[in-house]
């Protein structure tokens, strides 16, 4: 796994630049939890860090919720809005989820393994293991795409923290550094507020992934609004 993160394809160069924006916030939400900051790095091998990645079975965001766990954390989803998007709901959301995981293990290494497959698949693996609750023993009774996730979470930690050596660099960053939010409490289109506030569409989209219609439905309930900090 540290070679897959190290080698020349210019994945991390990119993580390290979406990093620059989404790590602040990430981490003030762990910390907020009293989480290890160290589990940022699970966004890295849930997303590689797309607030609008979308799995090949439909878990979404950067952290890669399925709609009922979505739900039942407090996301909203539905054809107007996916907060599932929303790097910052869906990163609060995340918090609570693993914190209940570990509640349920008190062992980091397995409910990292449940965030992935679930708590049945790793309750099922330590049944088979005979009762163990060590991740290497219930290794082999993983599902397949799960035995490398604890590996991976490792890997995606140490490259982080020693891309320098491997001749890595951020790439350039295309989202503002400085953002700030305003809520909105009318219908409202991108194409509106990129005239009015005269910013790049994409900018918009990049900052509010989660609205699906590029349309804000602020008139059913408040709805934020993510902007640079020099134009709101």
């Amino acid at each position: 796994y540290i070679k897959r993160y190290t080698d020349s394809s210019g994945l991390m160069s990119r993580v390290l630049s979406l990093a620059q924006y989404y790590f602040p916030m990430i981490e003030e939400e762990l910390i907020k939890a009293e989480l290890p900051v160290e589990l940022r790095a699970m966004a890295i091998i849930e997303s590689a860090l797309q607030a609008t990645a979308v799995s090949r079975v439909g878990a979404s965001g950067m952290w890669q919720f399925m709609p009922v766990t979505a739900r039942a954390y407090g996301l909203e989803v539905n054809t107007m809005v996916d907060e599932r998007f929303d790097p910052y709901k869906a990163t609060a959301a995340a918090c609570k989820y693993m914190k209940d995981l570990y509640k349920m293990y008190n062992d980091w290494s397995l409910a990292i393994a449940a965030y992935n497959c679930g708590p049945g698949n790793v309750n099922k693996a330590i049944r088979r293991a005979g009762g163990s609750t060590d991740y290497w023993d219930i290794y082999p009774f993983l599902p397949k795409e799960t035995r490398g996730y604890v590996p991976g979470f490792i890997a995606a930690n140490y490259v982080m923290t020693y891309y320098c050596e491997h001749g890595i660099c951020p790439m350039e960053s295309k989202l503002p550094l400085q953002t700030d939010t305003i809520m909105i409490n009318r219908l409202l289109h991108f194409d509106q507020i990129a005239a009015v506030c005269d910013i790049d569409i994409e900018i918009l989209r990049g900052l509010n992934p989660q609205y699906k219609e590029n349309v804000i439905p602020g008139k059913f309930q408040p709805n934020s609004l993510r902007l640079p900090e020099n134009k709101i």
